[in-house]
C-alpha cells in the first residue's frame, strides 16, 4: 500500500490531468451558441444548452485544482519538484508500460472511438455492441496479457474504422453498399468475436466469461433501446442498418 506521501504526489500529477481536462469540456462547450432565434423568437442565454457543460467542466476543474491543494499543503514544495522531477524521468516511462496504465488507456481509447466516431456514424445498436464487447470482454477476463492483445486488435480496427470514413470510403459506397459503415461494424465485431475465442478457448474458466460477454454486449442496447425508440418515441443518435431492419419488424413494412 503506498504511503501517504506517495499518495499526494499522485494527486499532484492527477489533479493537473482532471484541471486540464474540465478546461477542455469549458473550451467545448463555448463552441456552443449561447443565444440563437427560433421561428423568429429569440432565446435568452439561461436556456443555452452550453450552461450544463460550462457547469460540469467548471466543476471538474474547481475539484482537479481542491485536490491539487490539499496535495501540495501535504507535500510542499519540494513534493512538487520530485513530481516535477519524476514526471522527466525514465520512471515515468516505465508507469506507462505497467498493467495499470494499459488499462487506462483502453478504458480511454474505448470511451473516445464510441463517443465521437461511432456514436455519430454508425447505427446505434451495431455501436454500442461494438463498443461493449470489447470493453466488458478486456476486463472481465482479467488478464494483462489478454487485454494487451485484445486492445490492439480493437485499436487497430477503431483506426481502420476511422480511415473508412476520413477518407470518403463511406460515402462513396453508399450508392452501390446503403448503410456500408454499418456493415463494416458488424464484420469487426464477427471478426473481435472470433480472435476473442481463439485467444481464450484453451482456458477453460475463460470460455464462460466470454459467452457471458457476448450475450450482454447483445442483450444491452436491445434492451434498453427498443424501449426509448418504440415506447418512448426517443430517436436514435444514429440510425442505420438495424434500426432499418427493427422499423420494418415492427411496423411490417414490406
Amino acid at each position: 500500500m503506498m504511503d501517504t506521501d506517495k499518495l499526494r504526489r499522485a494527486d499532484l500529477f492527477s489533479g493537473g490531468i482532471i484541471v486540464l481536462f474540465g478546461l477542455w469540456v469549458i473550451h467545448q462547450a463555448l463552441k456552443m451558441p449561447m443565444k440563437d432565434s427560433w421561428g423568429g423568437v429569440q432565446n435568452v442565454w439561461y436556456v443555452s444548452p452550453a450552461l450544463f457543460p460550462l457547469f460540469v467542466g467548471a466543476m471538474i476543474t474547481l475539484l482537479g485544482l481542491l485536490l491539487m491543494r490539499t496535495a501540495f499543503k501535504t507535500v510542499g514544495r519540494a513534493g512538487l519538484q520530485t513530481t516535477l522531477h519524476w514526471l522527466g524521468s525514465r520512471d515515468l516511462g516505465q508507469f506507462l508500460k505497467t498493467p495499470s496504465s494499459l488499462r487506462f488507456y483502453a478504458m480511454v481509447v474505448l470511451l473516445f472511438s464510441y463517443v465521437f466516431l461511432a456514436i455519430p456514424r454508425i447505427d446505434f445498436f451495431a455501436a454500442s455492441v461494438f463498443f461493449l464487447l470489447p470493453f466488458i470482454s478486456m476486463f472481465y477476463f482479467d488478464d494483462d496479457r489478454l487485454l494487451k492483445k485484445l486492445f490492439g486488435f480493437y485499436l487497430a480496427a477503431a483506426i481502420g474504422l476511422l480511415l473508412f470514413f476520413a477518407l470518403g470510403i463511406a460515402p462513396a459506397l453508399e450508392g452501390t453498399l446503403p448503410y456500408a459503415g454499418d456493415w463494416l461494424t458488424l464484420a469487426l465485431i464477427v471478426a473481435y468475436g472470433l480472435f476473442a475465442w481463439r485467444a481464450i478457448r484453451g482456458i477453460p474458466r475463460l470460455r464462460g466469461k466470454f459467452r457471458t460477454s457476448l450475450a450482454l454486449a447483445v442483450a444491452a442496447p436491445f434492451t434498453v433501446g427498443p424501449i426509448f425508440k418504440y415506447l418512448l418515441l426517443v430517436p436514435m443518435p444514429t440510425e442505420g442498418l438495424i434500426v432499418a431492419v427493427m422499423d420494418a419488424l415492427f411496423y411490417w413494412d414490406f
